[in-house]
């Protein structure tokens, strides 16, 4: 029986404040399992993991619950519920209740959740309310009858001032504030002092804790990450090291705030262990006044709290968006500004489909709002997060009021691959985050559990690949130039004008063609690092964008050259890199743009190519599929599956066995899926067809082009049999000649005045020298029967081959020779049988 769960007392409301590396945690958790049952809210998934995890070793899986959006696992019997603040059930009832870093509540994005469990949540007999020093006036403003706890810092933090990257000392963190100076840093560090681990919020808890492994366990002295460090990761970290002190916080490029540098440079120093704290690279020094601050603790109070109505008025949709405009009536806390679930219902509350809805359905205008609080994980445009939102409602308003299983099963197809760089790993568990997100909601999906546990082994499968990718990632860039693009980016004016062509600081860098970016040449290396890291600014918006339209536009906005080349609007985008006709793979253009946004763009790109094969190529889809049916039987099977397997063209001599073998039942099969068995080869007629040929030849490869003759010279090694079929021909001996000529052949010997014979006419008909003649009947097999008489065409027939029975003409009826062929043709008189003659009897 815990503490209070006799009932005696009042409910306890306390705040225990404090700096970085005071326990509070800590003593939130044992506090907890010190009751019956309790729920503690923290800001990060990858937090919640990780105090999950400790609970379960502490009291076993079947007493421990973990929500998040994308992830649940809530036993029948749990005591203990560890979530992310959004996700908290707060109907459960439980006698112990936490929020953790309370301070949040000032955020612009996030605040006003915080704002509203710090006003709301409670526990049954006690509430803890975790974070900094600076929430102290506004907690006694806000609950006049909290309880507040002051901690102090168990250890020193000072600052050492600057330093190289290459100097810093063992067991040091680099923070760093974009990806792509985490990678730079990261990438410098393991080429001078032997690697380090990667930290950042994008990944999953299952990458971060094996990269947090990797640091622990000593294989790496040096840890590089984002201001994901800053809330509870608690790690041996010694010295932290600042690569920046400006961020991009989703609307501008700005200076940290000095809780923000307190609360990052908190991290270094672990129970009474000292920890310093300083800049490096070409981060600017720290002015005496900040370092003062952040080593004594002293940060300005929080003013006040943002704050949005959370009593919505579903009564229209007018009426719910200005219920959330509501303005507070208390004093401490402001209205906060629109988050992204407000932006996205008024995004699509003008849309004539959902204003029909939600009049007629006001449990229509509740899943709206619902659905609207989808959260951005791939942060890739607002327009296609709207448009995700768009989908999602009209499905659950529909007549099944479900996510159609096609939809997530196909994304799940798309991203259930673990090819691609770092980024794109990245990019793709983000993705999976919000089909776990769907997953999760059992009142969206048909068969929600089934989805969970896919979800979730995908996840793992990409954390796993991701990290892999990470501690084996060795690329030897120039030093200097990766930390000169450190911190140029939000120094420098960059534009894109209208004709495409980018500009930094006012010189030309680079023209942008469709979704790829095209830099100019002549600069020195550090110039040129720099200034792409400018460009990058200036072009990552536009290219975010396309990719955005590219990914949403039909089919009619695309066109394929022979080359490989797909073209949107007349602009290359991508080009086939490997994979079939019927499951290409694409190479997107270009390097820039979210890893998310390409990788869609490359899908869609990979969805037309795979529509115009049905067009194009219809009978081999048809043939394929006739096999895999079992349509096709007996030695059909065998022929068929030759046939595709040689791209739709075979020699008939490879399979001159099974061929002749043919039953006419398995004739007529064949025939009736487009197969025509000719004299000497096996091909599907349809495949020939320009727009088939045009499309196959972007599948062939760029090693080898036939001559525009008709009979192409073959290289050594020759081209494969898939490669030839793709411009209809087929190799014979030395030459590649089109399938067709080769029929025709038949048919010009067939009906030669001598047969076997080739004359020049029917030579020049084909398109064939003399000898290129000679060459391609030797190679089919054919000989010259007799020397030819001086004018005459040569006559040819195949070795082991009779001769035909010539047709025989008959004489003019007024001839001698008329006569004579009468009489031949008459039939000769049958000869009257000889009588036997009976034999005599002989006497005894």
């Amino acid at each position: 029986m815990s503490a209070r769960s006799s009932g005696v007392g009042p409910p306890r409301l306390v705040a225990v404040l404090g700096p970085t590396n005071t326990g509070k945690t800590h003593l939130a958790v044992e506090r907890m399992l010190g009751h019956a049952s309790g729920m503690i809210g923290l800001p990060l998934r990858l937090l919640a993991r990780e105090i999950y995890d400790r609970i379960v070793k502490l009291r076993g899986p079947s007493s421990v619950a973990l929500i998040t959006g994308e992830e649940k696992i809530v036993p029948a019997r749990a005591q203990y519920f560890v979530c992310t603040v959004e996700a908290m059930p707060l109907s459960r009832e439980v006698e112990f209740l936490a929020v953790d870093e309370i301070q949040l509540c000032a955020d612009p994005e996030r605040g006003h959740v915080f704002t509203h469990r710090l006003l709301h949540a409670r526990g049954k007999y006690e509430t803890m309310l975790l974070g900094a020093g600076t929430m102290a006036p506004l907690i006694r403003r806000l609950l006049p009858d909290a309880e507040i706890v002051t901690r102090e810092r168990l250890s020193r933090l000072t600052y050492s001032g600057p330093k190289k990257l290459t100097r810093l000392p063992r067991r040091s963190a680099v923070v760093a504030f974009s990806a792509d100076q985490v990678y730079a840093i990261a990438e410098l560090i393991r080429r001078q002092r032997g690697g380090a681990a990667v930290v950042m919020g994008s990944l999953s808890p299952r990458t971060r804790n094996a990269q947090v492994a990797l640091y622990q366990s000593g294989e790496v002295d040096f840890l590089v990450a984002t201001d994901a460090i800053g809330m509870g990761l608690n790690m041996d970290v010694d010295h932290v090291a600042f690569a920046g002190l400006r961020k991009f916080d989703g609307k501008r490029t700005r200076f940290l705030h000095p809780q923000e540098i307190g609360q990052i440079a908190g991290r270094a120093g672990r129970f009474t262990r000292d920890g310093t704290f300083g800049v490096t690279g070409e981060c600017e020094d720290m002015d005496a006044d900040l370092i003062e601050a952040v080593e004594e603790h002293r940060f300005d109070a929080i003013a006040g709290a943002e704050w949005r109505n959370a009593k919505l008025d579903f009564t229209s949709l007018p009426n719910l968006i200005r219920s959330l405009a509501a303005p507070p009536s208390r004093e401490g806390l402001k209205l906060s500004a629109e988050a992204l679930d407000e932006k996205t219902l008024r995004a699509v509350a003008g849309e004539p489909e959902v204003i029909d809805r939600c009049v007629r359905d006001r449990q229509a205008l509740i899943k709206l709002w619902d659905v609207c609080q989808t959260p951005d994980f791939r942060k890739t445009s607002g327009e296609e997060h709207i448009r995700l939102v768009r989908e999602f409602f009209g499905w659950l308003t529909s007549r099944n009021r479900k996510v159609p299983e096609d939809w997530i099963a196909g994304q799940y197809r798309h991203l259930d691959r673990t090819d691609g760089e770092i980024d794109t790993l990245a990019a793709r568990l983000a993705s999976v985050r919000t089909l776990a997100y769907v997953a999760n909601r059992p009142d969206w999906l048909a068969d929600a559990a089934g989805w969970q546990g896919r979800t979730r082994l995908l996840e793992d499968r990409l954390s796993d690949t991701l990290h892999e990718k990470l501690m084996a990632r060795f690329v030897d860039r120039r030093t200097s130039a990766l930390m000169r693009a450190l911190n140029v980016r939000s120094e420098m004016l960059a534009g894109v004008a209208s004709d495409g062509a980018v500009t930094v600081e006012g010189q030309y860098v680079g023209k942008l063609l469709g979704v790829s970016f095209e830099p100019a040449q002549g600069s020195s290396v550090l110039e040129e690092k720099a200034l792409r890291a400018a460009a990058v600014a200036a072009v990552g918006p536009e290219i975010a964008k396309r990719l955005g339209k590219l990914a949403s536009e039909p089919d009619e906005a695309f066109t394929f050259t022979p080359d490989g080349v797909v073209h949107w609007h007349g602009e290359a985008a991508g080009a086939i890199a490997g994979g079939t006709p019927f499951a290409p793979k694409v190479r997107l253009y270009g390097e820039l743009g979210p890893a998310p946004a390409r990788e869609r763009a490359a899908r869609r790109l990979e969805a037309f190519l795979a529509a115009e094969a049905v067009k194009r190529l219809g009978v081999l889809r048809r043939l394929e599929a006739a096999l895999s049916s079992g349509k096709v039987k007996g030695l059909a099977r065998g022929v068929a599956y030759r046939l595709i397997e040689a791209g739709g063209v075979l020699d008939r001599d490879q399979v001159r066995v099974e061929a002749k073998a043919l039953s006419q039942v398995e004739r007529r099969g064949l025939k009736a899926l487009g197969v025509r068995l000719g004299h000497f080869s096996l091909y599907l007629p349809a495949l020939l067809k320009p727009q088939a040929l045009a499309f196959a030849q972007g599948f062939a490869g760029r090693d080898w082009r036939p001559a525009p003759s008709s009979v192409s010279r073959l290289p050594d090694p020759p081209p494969p049999p898939v490669a030839l079929a793709a411009f209809g021909l087929r190799a014979v001996g030395r030459h590649a000649v089109p399938v067709e000529a080769l029929e025709r052949l038949d048919d010009l010997l067939r009906a030669a005045p001598k047969q076997g014979q080739l004359s020049d006419q029917a030579r020049e008909e084909l398109g064939w020298s003399d000898s290129e003649a000679r060459d391609i009947l030797r190679a089919l097999n054919f000989a010259p029967t007799t020397k030819p008489k001086d004018g005459e065409p040569m006559i040819w027939r195949r070795r082991n081959e009779k001769p035909r029975p010539q047709a025989v003409t008959p004489p003019p009826p007024n001839s001698p020779f008329a006569a004579l062929a009468a009489l031949k043709d008459q039939p000769a008189p049958t000869r009257r049988p000889r009588r036997r003659r009976k034999a005599k009897a002989v006497r005894a």
